[in-house]
């Protein structure tokens, strides 16, 4: 059975950070593409950064890159994502997903951009709140 779970989430003030985990249990995350997704009410999933399964190829979206950084710890079996300058606009529910074939979607960043829909493990997502 495959297991992720999301933490590190909650408030923070503008311009703060934040960096997420996603623990994985049930794969290997060094075999299998994952990414962070997020979504607030009334809008549509977004991707907000994956990897590849090998690790190559990472992908951000465009409006994030520079102030969010992905990375995984095989030992650790473990997804990050480091949040810097969070704007109210990150403020959202945010999931760690993996895609239980392994060594698929290489080209990662056309995945990502589907908004999540070729992911199909999901952790119970996380809020994460920006506000004074």
């Amino acid at each position: 059975q495959v297991t992720l779970v999301e933490s590190g989430g909650g408030l923070v003030q503008p311009g703060g950070s934040l960096r997420l985990s996603c623990q994985v249990s049930g794969l290997s995350i060094n075999e299998h593409a994952m990414g962070w997704f997020r979504q607030v009410p009334g809008k549509e999933r977004e991707g907000v950064s994956c990897i590849s399964w090998h690790g190559v190829n990472t992908y951000y979206k465009p409006t994030l890159k520079g102030r969010f950084t992905i990375s995984r710890d095989n030992a650790k079996n473990t997804l990050y994502l480091q949040m810097f300058g969070l704007r109210p606009d990150d403020a959202a529910m945010y999931y760690c997903a993996t895609v239980s074939r392994p060594r698929e979607y290489t080209n990662i960043g056309y995945y990502c951009q589907r908004g999540g829909t070729d992911f199909d493990k999901w952790g119970q997502g996380i809020t994460v709140t920006v506000s004074d």
